[in-house]
């Protein structure tokens, strides 16, 4: 059954963006989908409407403050915005020496920059209703660095700081803000790829099914207000930590 509600994904790639989009479509939400390039979104368009969903998708750059705007604009004009998952990526590796100082302002940008524009978008529709959840999709760098990604884990220890700083100000207000760290690859062509060059093939229980990811939002949604999670950690039993 159609809800009168929008959940909007900014970085609706085709893994864990896409998955989040059809569990909540599966729902009866009407999903706007944003990634850089609006063609990319045919596939998922198609594939929520032919099980029954709704689904919009735009073209979106997420560091650019006007065409955040707009696209949540438009989703909550759409029906009301009751989640928001911010679910850009931006995961780069290169020696210290190497980073350049465009590299490492573009990711601060894509990683954190524009997820505090997201947050912030998201909140001032969700805040005269009194409800909603605003998701924001971390990794193993919101948490620690590692050699090669000075660029990536400041970002993302920066957007695990504006999300902590949102939870906090928003929960009285029952907006549900949390911060999901995927610890682990997912379970992509181009990740099988990377592990079979280093001569290895994957082990039973090492990568992480992107339905299992996004079935995890979904229940993060459904949490009763007295028992909200703000941090959750995800991977598979295979996974070393």
């Amino acid at each position: 059954m159609a809800r009168n509600a929008t959940v909007a994904v900014v970085g609706a790639g085709d893994y864990i963006g896409a998955a989040i989009a059809k569990r909540f479509a599966a729902e009866g939400y009407l999903v706007f989908a944003g990634r850089r390039t609006a063609d990319k979104l045919a596939r998922l368009k198609a594939e929520i409407e032919a099980a029954g969903g709704r689904c919009e998708v735009r073209g979106l750059d997420a560091r650019k403050e006007d065409e955040i705007v707009t696209f949540l604009s438009e989703a909550d004009e759409a029906a009301p915005l009751e989640a928001c998952i911010f679910n850009v990526g931006a995961n780069v590796n290169f020696p210290l020496t190497e980073t350049t100082e465009r590299v490492f302002r573009k990711v601060w940008e894509m990683a954190c920059y524009a997820g505090f524009l997201t947050g912030r978008e998201a909140a001032r529709a969700m805040l005269p209703r009194g409800q909603g959840s605003i998701f924001f999709t971390g990794a193993t760098a919101s948490l620690r660095g590692g050699s090669g990604y000075a660029a990536f884990a400041s970002a993302k220890f920066g957007l695990r700081a504006v999300a902590q700083s949102m939870a906090r100000e928003l929960g009285p207000q029952n907006i549900h803000v949390a911060h999901l760290v995927i610890d682990a690859g997912v379970d992509t062509a181009f990740v099988r790829e990377r592990i079979r060059a280093r001569g290895n093939e994957p082990a039973p229980g090492q990568l992480m099914n992107p339905a299992s990811i996004a079935e995890t939002y979904w229940l993060l949604h459904n949490q009763p207000r007295d028992a909200w999670t703000f941090e959750l950690d995800l991977r598979p039993s295979g996974e070393k930590w």
